[in-house]
């Protein structure tokens, strides 16, 4: 099977969480898998970018935003790259341009357009986890661009799509998707599984657990994507189109 797996930058917070999530990585290629994962800034990466750039212009050209704020998922790969590595597993780190992740030109808001290379199946087939960057691709010009909000998790739906991966998994810091925010009511329920209709009137209404326009992806692709939390084990929620 080829399994796409996301991890958000909760998820690789610090070095332990890296770790963690190089381990289910490996765990999955050890069982005869070919595994891709995505990953985002760490933590705060992101906000801090911003900050910093604000300080030195407080209208930067939106390409050179993109290219900036593309750095912050470049060092999470390297990271975790070296992190499945020093575990004793092959495993390669790759760029939105590397994996030929094609968008339009729209910087800051890109919409990817496919896969201009076969750079991701071809380090595959040699045997290696690669890990992509989310957030960020390359359009006509060659110039990096960043995919908006969510863009990690549009990044591992577009590729289980073209790669035609069996599996995408989400792992996020809550263990699935719930009628409301878990971490505020106590008594919220975790759905098993949740159609693409719902989980978008869900994404709009502003749960944070999967962005809409990944979902709109998914379900135009018809990617059926796990929901799974990285700190705890359980199976998470299923999002598909139920019949």
């Amino acid at each position: 099977m080829l399994i796409v797996q996301k991890f958000g930058g909760s998820s690789l917070a610090d070095v332990s969480r890296i770790r963690r999530g190089a381990q289910r990585a490996i765990y999955e290629a050890k069982q005869g898998n070919q595994v891709v994962v995505v990953v985002s800034a760490q933590g705060d990466t992101t906000d801090n970018l911003v900050s910093a750039a604000a300080a030195i212009a407080p209208n930067p050209s939106a390409r050179e935003m993109d290219s900036y704020l593309a750095t912050g998922e470049q060092m999470s790969a390297g990271l975790m790259a070296m992190a499945i590595a020093q575990q004793g597993f092959p495993a390669i780190s790759l760029t939105g341009w590397q994996a030929g992740i094609a968008t339009d030109g729209h910087y800051g808001d890109a919409r990817v357009l496919g896969l201009s290379n076969d750079r991701i199946r071809n380090e595959l087939s040699k045997g290696k986890i690669v890990v992509v960057t989310g957030f960020q691709g390359i359009n006509e010009n060659n110039d990096i661009t960043t995919l908006g909000r969510g863009g990690s998790d549009t990044t591992a739906v577009a590729l289980a799509a073209y790669l035609q991966a069996d599996k995408c998994q989400i792992y996020t810091d809550v263990d699935g998707v719930y009628d409301r925010d878990p971490r505020i009511f106590p008594d919220a329920v975790r759905y098993d599984e949740i159609d693409y209709e719902a989980m978008l009137t869900l994404a709009r209404q502003g749960a944070q657990v999967l962005h809409d326009r990944a979902v709109e992806l998914a379900k135009e692709h018809g990617v059926r994507i796990q929901v799974l939390s990285s700190f705890r084990p359980g199976p998470g929620t299923m999002v598909t189109a139920l019949s």
